[in-house]
């Protein structure tokens, strides 16, 4: 059995996954929080996939949660491994044949799978300065795991990767070129392990060449992005320099005129602290409605609240402009897909995602939308012209696949 560990460090949490790769499926997966504060959370869980003949469910779990203070991430990688011991499945009996880390900030260094050695985790401790809320916490990560496993090749794989084909009118911005060039600012595109990894499995499910497919991919989650993917590489995404860019989201404004930043500047005097945290952690759905889970916001649409009613608007009329858009970009779509959260879960964000889209084909299926199922699943009409598809992301076994294809 070949096995891989992927790791996934924040700066306040790590998170794990032991990928079983002949069956593609996580032998047991945890959750370590609040590093670093007075009580840490654990959560671990072993999965067991039925044996052929056993009764469902299909997969079976058993968790384990506990608390104690965890003071760094070594003695979070200390406590990931006392829960393999304890609890299963053990180390030693199924070996990571690698480790592979998410990083969310590749810069326009990094654009495959990358063995990491000393120069590389220098490297993206160095582009903390682009993503100051997440490397760190993913450098931190890495250097637990390489002295926990220091005879295991570790792989980073980075989210802006699947972006680094961007042609250069799609990441550039329009600043003055020399201070664009001294402070690296251009579009990065973020989610990119989970766009490559849906719109892959889009050609797979429809037994269709990727290289012949023009795609729009909806990751709808508390972040989200969209991506046009034609021929399999990534020609225009909504997220930019940092995840801020872009479509409404959970908490994060998406899209605004820069100007607004200098005149809440100039008029309120706020710090650029002041703003980065308004615009990231109290605009989206929960600055326009008090409350930034879709779920929530959907309830407040039924029972007429007029906050949840024009937020709601506002995040559908956003995937709709970037819709139309990028499918401008692509020159036509055949395949739209929906994941994350919001995406594999929301009916109606879908429908109305949507709606304005039938001059170009595209006609959902109201029962195969509604429908809950689980896997991946039509959801357009057998008359529409455009393949309208709800794919599971699965991140985990994406990183765990490029970090094999490295060891």
């Amino acid at each position: 059995m070949s096995v891989v560990l992927v790791i996934n460090s924040g700066s306040s949490s790590l998170k794990y996954s032991l990928m079983d790769m002949e069956r593609e499926v996580p032998l047991a997966e945890g959750l370590i929080e609040r590093i670093g504060q007075d009580i840490g959370e654990i959560t671990h869980t072993v999965r067991r996939i039925a044996e052929p003949g056993e009764p469902a469910p299909t997969v079976l779990d058993t968790q384990h949660r506990s608390e104690r203070r965890i003071a760094d991430h070594d003695e979070a990688m200390a406590v990931m491994l006392e829960q393999f011991a304890e609890h299963g499945p053990r180390l030693a009996e199924h070996p990571p044949v690698a480790v592979g880390h998410r990083v969310v900030h590749g810069g326009a260094r990094f654009f495959a799978p990358t063995l990491i050695d000393d120069l590389i985790e220098i490297n993206i401790e160095d582009l903390s300065v682009l993503a100051p809320l997440h490397n760190p916490g993913a450098v931190a990560g890495i250097r637990a795991g390489r002295r926990s496993f220091a005879d295991v090749p570790h792989v980073a794989v980075f989210d802006t990767a699947f972006h680094q084909t961007l042609p250069p009118a799609a990441y550039t911005y329009a600043v003055e070129r020399s201070v664009a060039q001294r402070h690296r600012i251009r579009r990065y595109g973020f989610h990119g392990t989970s766009h490559k990894y849906v719109s892959e499995q889009a050609a797979l499910f429809l037994g269709r060449p990727l290289g012949e497919l023009k795609q729009l991919v909806f990751h709808l989650g508390n972040g989200a992005s969209v991506t046009a993917v034609d021929g399999g590489r990534s020609v225009e995404t909504s997220m930019g320099m940092t995840p801020l860019e872009g479509l409404v989201m959970g908490t994060r404004s998406g899209d605004v005129d820069p100007a607004v930043v200098l005149h809440l500047s100039r008029v309120a005097q706020m710090t650029t602290r002041e703003i980065d945290e308004l615009l990231n952690k109290r605009s989206g759905l929960l600055g326009l409605a008090d409350r930034a889970d879709m779920r929530d916001i959907l309830e407040g649409v039924e029972k007429n609240d007029p906050r949840a009613k024009l937020a709601f608007d506002v995040y559908i009329h956003r995937l709709r402009a970037y819709a139309g858009a990028f499918i401008a970009q692509l020159g036509g779509v055949d395949v739209i897909s929906f994941t994350a959260g919001v995406g594999e879960n929301a009916v109606r964000v879908r429908a109305e995602a949507l709606a304005t889209l039938g001059f170009l084909g595209v006609e959902i299926d109201a029962e195969r939308n509604a429908a809950r199922a689980l896997g991946i699943r039509r959801i357009s009409s057998d008359a529409s012209r455009v393949e309208v598809l709800v794919i599971p992301t699965n991140e985990e076994l994406e990183i765990a696949r490029q970090a094999e294809g490295m060891a």
